[in-house]
C-alpha cells in the first residue's frame, strides 16, 4: 500500500469500520442493477424493470437524508440497524412478489421499502472526517480510499449480481445485496470506539444542512451526475442483451468502475493546492464529455474501452465533491450533508434509469445512450451556473462559529 494509505490507516479502528463499510456498501452497486436483471428475466419488460430501479432509488433519495439527520442527532448504532431490518425485510418481500408474480403495485411498494436504507458511505466517511479533522491532507488520502472501495464495489458488485441472476436463479442478485447490507451495518455499528460522537438537538440549528449555498449547488449537479449512472447500467445491460452476450454486462460495466478506481488510486497519492471548486468543475465538464463516444460504439469491446476512459474522471470529482461537502456544511451536519450528494445521485439514477428503460423500449440499446450523453451536458451547465458559490470561502454554510479555527484557506485545502 503506498505511503499515505499506509499513513491513515496507522489510526486504530480505521481498518476494522472501513471493511464493514465495503460490505455495506455492495448493495449500492448491486440492488439496482439486480432489480434490473431479476425483472428483465421473470417479464422481459425493461421500462417495468427501470421503474422498479427508479423507485428504490428515489426512496433511498427521500429517506437517506432523514436518517443521516437522525444519525448526527443520536448516533450510528441507534438508527442504523432498525432501518436497515426495515431495509432487508421490503427487499425479501419484493423478491417474494417478484417471483410469485403477484400484481405490479406489489412490487413498487416494497421498492419503496427496500430504499430505506442507510448510506453506509456517509457513514464512513464521518468516521474518517472525525478522526482527521484539522489534517486536510490525511482527509484527502482518506476519501481518495473511500472513493476506491466505491469502485471495488461497482467493479464486482455488478459481476455478482447479475453473474448469479441469470446463472443460479433471478431472485439472487438482490437477494444477496440484501445480506451485504446487513451484515456491513451490523458490523460497522458494532465498532463504537470510532462512531461520532452525536451532537445534542440544542446545537442543530438553522435547518437542514440542505440550507448551503454551496451543497444546494452540488446536489444539483449530482442528480444530472447520477442519470449518467443510471442510464449507462440500464442501456449496458440492453445492450449486451441485443448482441446475445447478456452476462457479459456486468464486466463491462465492472471496467466503467476500473477506470475509475485507478483514477481514484492516483489521485490520493496527490497532495493538490489550489481553488477545489475550480478541479470539481474540471472534473464534471470531463465525465460529461466522456458520455459522447458511447454512442459510437458498435460492439461491447469497444463500449468497455469508452466506458474505461468515462470512468477515469469519476472518483477524483466524487473526492473533491466530499472535500466541498465538509468546507461547505457545518459540523453538526455533516453526515447529512454527505448523504445529500448521494441523495442527488440516487434521484439521477432514479431518473435516468427510468428514461433509460423507456428508450431502450421504444428505440433499442444504441439509441439509449443518448441518455447519458444528456444528462452529462445538464451536469455540466449546472457546475458553470453555480461555480461561483464553491469558488470562494463559504458564507453562511460553513462549519459555524464553533469550530472556524479548524478550517484551512481555500487555496490550500486539499480536494
Amino acid at each position: 500500500m503506498p505511503s499515505p494509505y499506509r499513513v491513515i490507516f496507522s489510526a486504530p479502528g480505521t481498518k476494522g469500520f472501513s471493511t464493514a463499510g465495503f460490505f455495506g456498501r455492495m448493495p449500492l452497486s448491486m440492488m439496482g442493477i439486480g432489480i434490473v436483471t431479476m425483472i428483465s428475466q421473470l417479464t422481459g419488460r425493461y421500462g417495468l424493470a427501470g421503474a422498479l430501479s427508479a423507485t428504490l432509488a428515489m426512496s433511498a433519495a427521500v429517506c437517506g437524508p432523514q436518517v443521516s439527520r437522525l444519525v448526527d442527532r443520536y448516533g450510528q448504532r441507534r438508527v442504523l440497524r432498525p432501518i436497515t431490518l426495515v431495509a432487508v425485510a421490503a427487499v425479501a418481500g419484493l423478491l417474494i412478489c417478484a417471483q410469485q408474480g403477484a400484481p405490479e403495485w406489489t412490487l413498487f411498494v416494497f421498492a419503496v421499502g427496500a430504499g430505506c436504507v442507510p448510506s453506509v458511505g456517509s457513514m464512513v466517511r464521518s468516521r474518517w472526517a472525525a478522526i482527521y479533522r484539522g489534517s486536510s491532507r490525511d482527509l484527502h488520502t482518506a476519501y481518495a480510499w473511500e472513493s476506491i472501495v466505491d469502485e471495488v464495489c461497482f467493479i464486482f458488485g455488478p459481476i455478482i449480481s447479475i453473474g448469479l441472476s441469470t446463472a443460479w436463479f433471478p431472485e439472487a442478485g438482490p437477494l444477496i445485496a440484501a445480506v451485504f447490507l446487513l451484515v456491513g451495518v451490523f458490523w460497522l455499528t458494532a465498532q463504537r470506539a470510532t462512531e461520532p460522537v452525536p451532537h445534542p438537538k440544542s446545537q442543530h440549528t438553522g435547518g437542514s444542512a440542505l440550507r448551503s449555498p454551496g451543497l444546494q449547488v452540488l446536489v444539483a449537479t449530482f442528480v444530472a451526475t447520477g442519470a449518467i449512472f443510471g442510464g449507462v447500467d440500464v442501456v449496458t445491460v440492453a445492450f449486451a442483451e441485443e448482441r446475445g452476450h447478456k452476462a457479459a454486462a456486468s464486466l463491462v460495466l465492472a471496467v466503467y468502475a476500473l477506470g475509475s478506481c485507478l483514477a481514484g488510486a492516483v489521485f490520493g497519492l496527490l497532495h493538490l493546492k489550489g481553488n477545489p471548486g475550480t478541479r470539481w468543475l474540471v472534473g464534471v465538464c470531463a465525465m460529461a464529455v466522456s458520455m459522447i463516444p458511447l454512442q459510437l460504439a458498435g460492439n461491447l469491446p469497444l463500449l468497455a474501452v469508452a466506458l474505461f476512459v468515462a470512468g477515469l474522471a469519476i472518483a477524483p470529482t466524487m473526492v473533491t465533491t466530499m472535500a466541498l461537502v465538509e468546507a461547505h456544511v457545518p459540523r453538526t451536519k455533516l453526515t447529512e450533508g454527505m448523504t445529500w450528494t448521494s441523495t442527488g445521485l440516487a434521484v439521477g439514477v432514479a431518473l435516468g434509469s427510468s428514461a433509460a428503460g423507456w428508450v431502450v423500449d421504444a428505440a433499442g440499446a444504441k439509441a439509449g445512450y443518448a441518455v447519458p450523453v444528456a444528462a452529462g451536458a445538464l451536469a455540466a451547465a449546472v457546475a458553470f451556473l453555480g461555480y461561483r458559490r464553491l469558488a470562494g470561502p463559504a458564507a453562511t454554510g460553513g462549519r459555524g462559529e464553533d469550530d472556524r479555527h479548524l478550517r484551512t484557506d481555500d487555496d490550500e485545502r486539499v480536494a
